[in-house]
């Protein structure tokens, strides 16, 4: 049951929250989905079709090489363990493939560290299916632990087959959790997430460059990857940093390269310059009440666990909506502590934030004559609801 915060005076002085109905987005895209968020604060900053399942291309040597990182973090491998080529993965993904390469010799073996940067750099498929085999016994097997891994980080709704991205049945992604992976691998592994910004690499005598158009731009950017098929069209997924501030982008279905390069340029650029940081609640500071039923009084206090801070929109700041949402009433006692609801803020139609939110005191049961008062209350609330 929503509940608008105590604080709405104070932001309504700012001209910061609303009620109104939300309008059309603050920004337009050629991509017929995408998602950018802020690393510090979590705020998305924008949102288009971001559920949407679409093929990952390319863009799946992501979940490929945040499985060999944790691997590596866990101590299961290290960069100078050796995986054999195979002929599988020579001609699945190697120079007679047509695909991109990084022309992996058959029947060598390669230093896990120059396969990663042939996957990252080059976008290697052989590359791929090489470390997949030697990890897993077969890219079949290694897909599945991309999925698993998946889970494991939050990501619910992508589902690997391959190790490459190449096309196969059943492999889907979102944009939402194609940044979501991104912003997880530049926070979890700094020591490998710099091979995104690497310009170039050469093996076996060929040298190649990153394909990731960003990188060549002025804008601060350090990651990540491109892909493409023909039923998704263009994605990237990509990151900048500017001034202490990062943001992660996804984007998927677009035209052509160029179109991609544009979009995701404006769209990064949009993010960096037309928000202002607002810490809108300190540590510890109350956020708001919660109803409770059956309590020594009427309400419990909420807050979070850490100051909450927003990026908000320069102009239009009328857009922003912030409501407290909870299950409700909550049954006393509560103990402080407790989880009990969100604080949710909305940017136009784009849910922008959710922090949890937590008893801030310990209440006990009441008397019983204000326990049958409240229970009265509530069915008369539920009934007219």
């Amino acid at each position: 049951m929503p509940l608008l915060l105590k604080a709405i005076a104070a932001f309504a002085a700012m001209a910061l929250l609303s009620c109104a109905p939300a309008r059309a987005q603050l920004f337009e895209t050629r991509a017929e989905q995408a998602f950018v968020i802020d690393a510090e604060t979590g705020t998305i900053l924008f949102a288009k079709d971001p559920d949407k399942l679409i093929p990952p291309a390319s863009l799946a040597k992501l979940m490929t090489m945040e499985v060999v990182f944790h691997a590596l973090k866990t101590g299961r491998l290290s960069l100078d363990d050796q995986f054999l080529v195979s002929e599988n993965a020579w001609r699945t993904g190697g120079a007679p493939s047509g695909t991109s390469t990084m022309f992996a010799e058959l029947k060598s073996s390669i230093p896990l560290r120059d396969l990663i940067q042939g996957v990252i750099v080059q976008s290697a498929n052989d590359g791929c299916i090489v470390i997949a085999e030697g990890m897993a016994g077969s890219e079949a097997n290694f897909a599945q632990l991309m999925t698993e891994r998946a889970r494991q980080i939050g990501l619910s709704k992508s589902v690997f087959k391959t190790a490459t991205g190449l096309p196969a049945e059943g492999q889907v992604v979102t944009v939402r959790e194609l940044a979501m992976l991104g912003l997880h691998i530049w926070r979890e592994y700094p020591e490998f997430y710099k091979y995104y910004s690497q310009p170039d690499f050469t093996w076996n005598g060929i040298r190649q460059s990153n394909r990731n158009p960003l990188l060549k731009m002025d804008i601060g950017a350090d990651g990540m990857k491109t892909g493409y098929t023909e039923e998704s069209g263009y994605g990237i997924v990509g990151s900048v940093e500017r001034d202490g501030r990062r943001l992660f982008a996804a984007l998927s279905g677009m035209s052509s390269e160029a179109v991609r390069a544009e979009e995701a340029r404006k769209i990064l650029d949009w993010g960096m310059r037309a928000f202002d940081k607002l810490e809108i609640f300190g540590a510890d500071e109350v956020v708001g009440e919660a109803k409770l039923y059956g309590g020594a009084k009427g309400g419990v206090e909420l807050k979070a666990k850490q100051p909450i801070a927003i990026f908000v929109p320069i102009t239009n700041r009328d857009r922003l909506i912030a409501r407290i949402v909870y299950e409700g009433p909550v049954e006393a006692p509560v103990e402080e502590g407790t989880p009990v609801g969100a604080l949710k803020v909305w940017i136009g139609e784009t849910l922008s934030q959710e922090t949890p939110l937590y008893a801030a005191e310990s209440v006990g049961t009441g008397p019983l004559y204000s326990r049958a008062i409240d229970a009265v209350e509530e069915l008369m609330v539920g009934w007219l609801r």
